[in-house]
C-alpha cells in the first residue's frame, strides 16, 4: 500500500447511525411540540380574558341601559363602582374608566361611556382596548384609535360645555 491510497481512504463509518438520528428526531418532536402547546395555551388564555371582560362589559351596558331608561339619565359613578363587583368576569375590567360624567343630553349614541384601562394584547392583533357605547355596544379598538378617540371626544364635550355657560 503506497502512501497516498492510506491517506485517501475514509471512514465508512456514517456521520450518525440511525439511533442518533432517531433520538435527535424524538427530541426536535418534542420541542416542536412542548412550542406549539405553549403558544396554544398562551392564545387560549387571552381569547378567555378577552371573552370574561366583554361578557362583563356587556352586563355593565345592560345595566346601564337599564337605570338610563327608568331614570332618564347615565347613572352615578358609584352605581357603577356598586353594580362592577357583581358583574360575571368582572375582574376581567382591569381599571375600568367610567366616564358618566362626560354624558349630557347632546352626547351621541357612539360616544364612549366606558372602557377599560387595562390594554389586552394579543399575538395577532396588536393591543386593545374594552369600549362601552353609550348606546349599549361593546367593542373591542386598536389602542391607537383609541388614543386618538377619546381625546376627541372629551374635546366635543368642553366645547359643548362652554357654549352652555
Amino acid at each position: 500500500m503506497t502512501l497516498s491510497g492510506a491517506c485517501g481512504q475514509r471512514s465508512k463509518q456514517p456521520v450518525m447511525d440511525a439511533r442518533q438520528k432517531a433520538i435527535l428526531r424524538d427530541i426536535v418532536s418534542v420541542i416542536a411540540i412542548t412550542a406549539i402547546a405553549v403558544v396554544a395555551i398562551v392564545i387560549l388564555r387571552n381569547y378567555v380574558n378577552r371573552s370574561e371582560a366583554t361578557r362583563a362589559m356587556q352586563d355593565l351596558g345592560r345595566n346601564v341601559l337599564e337605570y338610563r331608561k327608568t331614570h332618564g339619565r347615565v347613572p352615578p359613578e358609584s352605581y357603577v363602582d356598586g353594580i362592577k363587583a357583581n358583574l360575571e368576569g368582572s375582574v376581567r375590567l382591569r381599571g375600568l374608566r367610567y366616564r358618566g360624567l362626560a354624558i349630557n343630553s347632546e352626547s351621541q349614541p357612539d360616544e364612549i361611556l366606558a372602557y377599560t384601562e387595562g390594554v389586552y394584547r394579543s399575538l395577532f392583533s396588536g393591543s386593545r382596548v374594552l369600549v362601552l357605547r353609550l348606546n349599549g355596544a361593546v367593542e373591542w379598538i386598536e389602542k391607537e384609535n383609541f388614543d386618538r378617540l377619546l381625546p376627541e371626544q372629551k374635546r366635543k364635550l368642553e366645547m359643548q360645555q362652554q357654549r352652555e355657560m
